[in-house]
Formats: structure tokens, sequence, C-alpha cells
């Protein structure tokens, strides 16, 4: 292997100082040797686990997406609806701008979010480069602080609360799926390392 395609060059947020950083392993770390300051660390998942939980995302979005997140009992009359299901009813209720939200921040951004990182990861498992690989990587950066799913779950638990005492509420799949799909973002948000990803990239470019 290159010498070069595994070091990066860092800067410490602390002190300043720039540097060079061999590429880390899995629970390593790295420290400024001026102030000590954390630079940044080796992932604690190797590339095939964080594949897998990718998948595990786009499956948990599917069944989040599928199954109604709650259903209402109410004078006899029972109704259940699902995330689209949800967003289609503010849009009817002259709420559209809560409904874009809704879909763009609870929908679109997760299953973006989630089909960039595939298409960041699973090429460079199989030791191939993916395409456009800086813009793509630019685009992830630029999507994640608009992924706010956790605020629409929040939302929607607060207002079951509320609801509680007027209606017989039962909690469906899809509210099970989507609570484990914000814990699998997460996952992934707290797994992923672009210094790692660069550093398989030039590898890959260099060989």
């Amino acid at each position: 292997m290159n010498d070069r395609a595994s070091t990066t060059v860092v800067v410490c947020h602390d002190c300043d100082l720039v540097q060079r950083c061999d590429r880390l392993a899995i629970g390593q770390r790295a420290q400024c040797v001026r102030c000590g300051a954390m630079l940044h660390r080796g992932a604690g998942m190797g590339l095939q686990a964080r594949c897998a939980l990718v998948l595990a995302g786009l499956l948990v979005f599917c069944l989040a997406n599928g199954f109604p997140l709650v259903s209402m009992s109410a004078q006899g009359s029972r109704t259940a609806t699902t995330l689209f299901g949800a967003a289609l009813a503010l849009w009817r209720q002259d709420m559209q701008p809560v409904a874009v939200l809704v879909v763009g921040t609870a929908m679109l951004i997760p299953l973006l979010e989630l089909l960039v990182l595939g298409y960041l990861m699973f090429p460079l498992l199989w030791d191939r480069v993916p395409l456009g690989f800086d813009r793509i990587l630019r685009l992830l950066h630029y999507l994640q602080p608009w992924g706010m799913a956790e605020v629409f779950l929040m939302g929607v638990l607060v207002a079951l609360v509320k609801l509680a005492h007027l209606a017989d509420i039962v909690i469906g799949a899809g509210l099970w799926a989507f609570g484990a799909l914000i814990l699998l973002l997460a996952l992934n948000a707290s797994q992923f390392d672009s210094r790692e990803l660069w550093a398989c990239y030039r590898t890959l470019k260099t060989d």
C-alpha cells in the first residue's frame, strides 16, 4: 500500500496545528502531538458491518412507510394511517408547508442519506471506486443536518399522549419501525468517518 494513501492531513481543532495522521484501525484514536486533543478515531465497526447497517436501515425504512403508524378507535369508528397518509391529511387540511416538511425531513432525507451511504460504501467493500465520489460525499454532508426524523417522532408521541383520553389508540408496526429507523440512522452517523472513506478511495486510486 502506498504510504501517502494510508495517511491524511488534519488540522487540530484546538491549537490549529497541521499534521499528518496515519489511517486508524477499528477503535484507535489519534491525538494532537502539540496539545493532546483528539483529532479523530477509527470506526467502531468494519466496512462490512456498516454496509449491513445501511441494508438494515433501508429494510426498516420500507417497514416504517408500509405499515400504519397508529390506529385510533372512537365512537365505533376506527382509522389507521401511514406516514405518507399523515402527510397527505395535512396537505388536505391546508397545511401544505407542514406536509412538505414531514415528507422531506421524515421520508426523503433519511432515504437519500441511506442510499448515498450505500452508494459510497458498497463499491469500496468490493474494491471499486464509486463514480463521483467527492461530489456524493459532499452531498451527504449537506443532507445530514436536514434529517429530522426524531423531531417528527417526538411530535407524534406528544400528539398520542394528548389524544389518549379521547380515543383508543394502538401503536402500529410502522411507528415501532420508525423508532428503529431513527436508532439505525444515529448508529450510521456515529460510525461514519469521511477520513476513512477518503483513505480507502486514495488507496484504490493508487493501486
